[in-house]
């Protein structure tokens, strides 16, 4: 059965006047078989490290303690205070998290998880992932090119993409940007509802997502919500976390599952909640919300409950702090829990999955893994990034105002330099300027790394040595520069899920490289035992090259005929005197190897940088 076989998609006919899908139950067709995701004994625990400096310990905090329970066709809704771990439970059912410290089993249908899960079923992410500065259409369009396989022609993709279109009721706003904070874009429900559409272009049977109505608002989340219940009675089984929904989302709930401090509290049938939290003791007062008053009653908030044993009139247990009781009241709650009825019908239920159908194969999911090659995913990212630079002109334009006017400085300090004792420091300063310039542009301007290099060369060109061998050599030698500094930032920053301590640490290691670059200090003079650091610099490598190509061939006496050798009054009078007082050999080996040493640590930092990635667990 292929992809294209089981695409129901709902009529504009049956949809509501705010394009999303109608109450009317006569098109409620299961396009799935209808995926049903069980998981049995799962723990996960994570090491904590505490402490400062030589007393720091490290400990291990358990995050989900041994969760059981049944996900099917519907919404599956889970609940929780924060840190409580539905997230963490989330993760794990989507095989997003980190298998070290993980324990326990999650099957498909009865089957084991196959190794492609994550291609193969739906991952909304808290944070909307859609590009601010393209349309709708093209972000189901990247989407549809990366996940699609090749075989299906654009044609098909375009069919696919204009179905996906109208399920979420987005025609009016297909061709619209998205939005960034620059550019007035679609509303919040429509941008949720863009990155939900991004990931139904593979039309998958599981569909998780991380807090679907953050940062909406209340009328908006519901109409999310009821979007999401649509698409669960077409047979999708919907997984979601969720904090406080009000109560015309609760009632959309098929199941429940209740998380606090990693235990669970509940899961069954959302509307039967009420009751069995009824007969543990505490009753929900009338008008009162009920995904509050679970909250509420797992927080220990006896202000906002009454106690049904109040009502019998058992003033003990009204008027017991909760200091004075036995176990905490979370402990409590789950031994309720695991001695109810909820759990023993999940129980018998999950192990008729491990003993009967354990062996059976999974039919929701085929044996695929990435259907595009590596050059297709490259060709359509590129694409997509130059459509991100075109559409976001005021950033770009931004850039290169500031680029323009620090090259037109820069060109006007060092223009016209003059062959005297002051040529000397000024042409050192220009070119050491140039260099570290290219080391910090690429911890936040990456893709205008040579910009200012160039208007600056252009400009004190005159100044510098007036020929096109010296020039051209100039612009590779800040183009290698530029790059090996950007490697050594994607190798510091892979991996890095906080940007100010990647960008810290860049800038740590470049002020330290720069020590090392030989104008601050005169390598030749450094210790033997921290000589060594100069060969860990791009600086070093890039003023080396510079100056070589600049002060070889250079005569600073002024009205003297002077060869390599001579001296003068001054107490440098050649370009050969300047390196040679520099510790640069003169041979033509002298420039190159300095480009050879910025390949060679450009090829380190990219391969450090992919092994990272590689190896990145890739589980937030």
């Amino acid at each position: 059965m292929s992809s294209d076989d089981v695409q129901i998609f709902v009529p504009m006919s049956q949809r509501n006047s705010n394009g999303l899908p109608g109450t009317a139950t006569n098109d409620l067709k299961t396009p799935h078989e209808g995926a049903v995701l069980s998981f049995h004994n799962i723990r996960y625990r994570v090491k904590v490290k505490s402490g400062f400096l030589l007393c720091r310990k490290t400990v291990e905090k358990e995050i989900l303690s041994d969760i059981n329970g049944i996900m099917k066709p519907g919404l599956n809704a889970i609940l929780g205070p924060t840190g409580g771990g539905k997230s963490s439970l989330l993760d794990v059912l989507a095989a997003r998290k980190d298998p070290h410290g993980l324990t326990g089993d999650v099957l498909i249908n009865g089957a084991p998880q196959p190794a492609n899960f994550k291609c193969n079923s739906g991952y909304v992410v808290q944070d909307d992932v859609v590009m601010g500065t393209l349309t709708v259409r093209e972000n189901l369009q990247f989407s549809a090119a990366l996940r699609l396989p090749t075989t299906m022609s654009n044609h098909e993709k375009n069919e696919r993409i204009n179905k996906v279109i109208r399920e979420l009721g987005l025609e009016k706003v297909a061709d619209s940007k998205v939005g960034t904070q620059f550019i007035r874009g679609v509303s919040g429900g429509e941008r949720k509802r863009t990155s939900i559409g991004m990931e139904l272009i593979t039309d998958p049977s599981i569909l998780f997502l991380d807090e679907p109505t953050t940062g909406l608002d209340s009328s908006t989340a519901n109409a999310v919500l009821l979007l999401l219940k649509r698409m669960s009675k077409q047979g999708r089984t919907i997984i979601f976390s969720i904090h406080q929904p009000r109560y015309s989302i609760f009632k959309l709930f098929d199941s429940l599952t209740l998380l606090a401090s990693g235990k669970l509290m509940f899961h069954g049938p959302a509307q039967q909640a009420l009751e069995y939290f009824a007969s543990a003791g505490y009753r929900c007062e009338p008008y009162n919300n009920p995904a509050d008053f679970f909250l509420d009653v797992i927080n220990g908030d006896s202000s906002a409950v009454v106690l049904s044993r109040e009502e019998e009139g058992s003033e003990a247990n009204r008027t017991e702090e909760p200091s004075k009781r036995e176990k905490p009241l979370i402990d409590t709650l789950a031994e309720f829990y695991t001695n109810s009825s909820f759990y023993r019908e999940t129980k018998a239920e999950l192990d008729q999955f491990t003993g009967v159908q354990k062996k059976k194969r999974s039919i929701a999911f085929k044996e695929i893994t990435y259907v595009t090659s590596f050059c297709h995913q490259l060709r359509w990212i590129i694409r997509r990034s130059f459509k991100n630079l075109l559409g976001n002109p005021q950033a770009s334009i931004a850039q290169i105002i500031v680029t323009a006017v620090l090259g037109l400085v820069i060109g006007a300090i060092y223009f016209g330099l003059e062959n005297d004792s002051a040529g000397i420091q000024n042409r050192a300063g220009v070119l050491f300027f140039l260099t570290t310039n290219q080391c910090f542009s690429s911890v936040s301007a990456v893709e205008l790394f040579v910009a200012v290099g160039l208007t600056s060369c252009f400009l004190s060109d005159p100044g510098l040595k007036p020929t096109a061998d010296a020039f051209f050599i100039m612009m590779f030698t800040l183009m290698m520069v530029a790059y090996s500094a950007s490697s050594m930032a994607l190798a510091i920053a892979a991996g890095q899920s906080v940007v100010s301590v990647a960008t810290l640490l860049m800038t740590i290691s470049f002020v330290f490289m720069m020590i090392f670059s030989g104008l601050l200090v005169n390598l030749k003079t450094i210790a033997s035992w921290l000589s060594w650091l100069q060969y860990f610099s791009i600086p070093k490598y890039g003023y080396t090259a510079l100056q070589y190509n600049e002060f070889l061939g250079q005569n600073f006496c002024p009205g003297l005929n002077v060869t390599a050798n001579s001296t003068c009054d001054y107490a440098i009078c050649t370009g050969e005197e300047y390196l040679t007082n520099q510790g640069i050999d003169l041979s033509p080996w002298s420039l190159w190897k300095n480009h050879v040493a910025l390949g060679c640590m450009m090829v380190i930092f990219l391969t450090i940088a992919y092994l990272k990635l590689l190896f990145l667990k890739k589980y937030s």
